[in-house]
């Protein structure tokens, strides 16, 4: 069967991505499974100026760059896109309750399991990884000091920013740690009965959870010793998914529900952590105020920074619920209502993020200054953290 014509005018693809990144990792996966052509090219913090910000106005990986020089950028709105172009291995689900379960929780793994990956990675396992960031990507054309003082300096401007900055305290830790242990609990549990969490096949979900799970958990030193000791199911499901190929894959094979009680846990943690803490950032966000303090369940985050993406994040969630069928709404409902529901999610209506245009893909086209002091300037901030990965 001849190939869409406009998939031939876009391949190959440019993957722009650090071999250390949360997402980079997630779509790398996911890519490979596809069978999507690409070719593979890791940044350096002079590139991250000149290409990834000059195009899509961030310096955030992963990026894609089209054969005909078009652009992608975060890992969601990449998905959806490219599941368009190569309908035929699809992901995400194509019953509504299904999918939007897959979307609620491909959200969580990227907003919520992203503090225990951070945390980690920069409180036990911040010298091997500032080495590997004063090595790959702290170059010495933007830093020029030995790699011993770049490794210092990333880890410091790293343990700053996921640790310190964002609500992490001594108090907290032990919850923080809870939350992956957890985790590993329920994905060993469902992958007893299938190599995938929704049955015979990767999806969404798997794809959702290989932001934390690949370069964070599964290759860091700590959480992977842990994760081998308690959960080698998981690891090994790990390395199944990065190893799996559309070709290769009954793409017939039926999808199981979420009606598994691995689930219990991750949608209980959904319902009375992850939903109630998006529901106070857009409160807060919208107040115009900068940080908040977040009790889950008498475990206080003091001083969380406000993340204006996330505000997105739940108007997409709510986006993609009340475009359900009313049955499908009221299942849905029945699904999660013994795990705390929904109210965090649905009360104060939509608050609108105003970013909605920052991820119709492919990305307009416009040019973007870059004058000495303003490329000064993003070498030594970056972009905010907050926009779109």
């Amino acid at each position: 069967m001849e190939e869409p014509r406009s998939r031939q005018k876009h391949e190959p693809y440019r993957l722009y991505l650090y071999d250390v990144s949360y997402y980079s990792g997630k779509v790398e996966m996911y890519m490979r499974y596809k069978e999507i052509p690409f070719e593979r090219i890791e940044l350096t913090s002079s590139r991250l100026v000149n290409v990834l910000y000059k195009n899509t106005g961030i310096m955030k990986v992963p990026a894609v760059e089209t054969s005909d020089g078009l652009w992608l950028k975060d890992s969601t709105p990449m998905i959806d896109w490219f599941e368009k172009e190569y309908p035929e291995s699809e992901v995400v689900p194509n019953e509504p309750v299904r999918r939007f379960l897959s979307r609620l929780i491909e959200d969580y793994a990227d907003e919520w399991l992203w503090r225990p990956a951070m945390y980690y990675r920069w409180k036990y396992d911040h010298k091997p990884l500032g080495l590997r960031l004063g090595n790959e990507i702290f170059d010495r054309k933007s830093f020029p000091f030995p790699v011993s003082v770049r490794s210092r300096i990333a880890a410091a401007r790293q343990t700053t920013l996921f640790l310190k900055k964002d609500g992490v305290t001594k108090e907290n830790e032990p919850h923080i740690e809870e939350t992956y242990l957890k985790n590993l609990e329920s994905l060993k549990l469902i992958l007893k009965d299938s190599p995938y969490l929704l049955g015979e096949r990767p999806t969404l979900v798997d794809f959702g959870f290989m932001g934390p799970m690949f370069r964070h958990f599964s290759l860091d030193p700590t959480p992977a010793r842990i994760m081998r000791d308690v959960a080698p199911r998981v690891y090994e499901w790990v390395a199944r998914t990065w190893n799996a190929r559309a070709s290769e894959t009954d793409l017939s094979s039926p999808l199981n529900d979420f009606s598994h009680p691995g689930w219990k846990s991750v949608l209980e943690d959904i319902c009375r952590t992850y939903l109630p803490y998006l529901h106070k950032n857009a409160l807060v966000w919208r107040s115009g105020e900068r940080r908040f303090d977040f009790d889950t369940q008498g475990v206080v985050y003091p001083a969380l920074p406000v993340v204006h993406y996330r505000v997105w994040c739940r108007e997409e969630l709510q986006r993609c619920f009340q475009e359900l069928q009313e049955g499908a709404k009221e299942e849905v409902h029945r699904y999660l209502d013994s795990f705390g529901g929904l109210e965090p999610l649905l009360e104060e209506g939509t608050i609108r993020s105003g970013i909605d245009r920052e991820f119709v893909l492919p990305l307009e086209q416009r040019e973007r200054p870059l004058g000495l002091l303003h490329t000064l300037k993003l070498r030594l901030t970056g972009t905010p953290w907050d926009m779109p990965k």
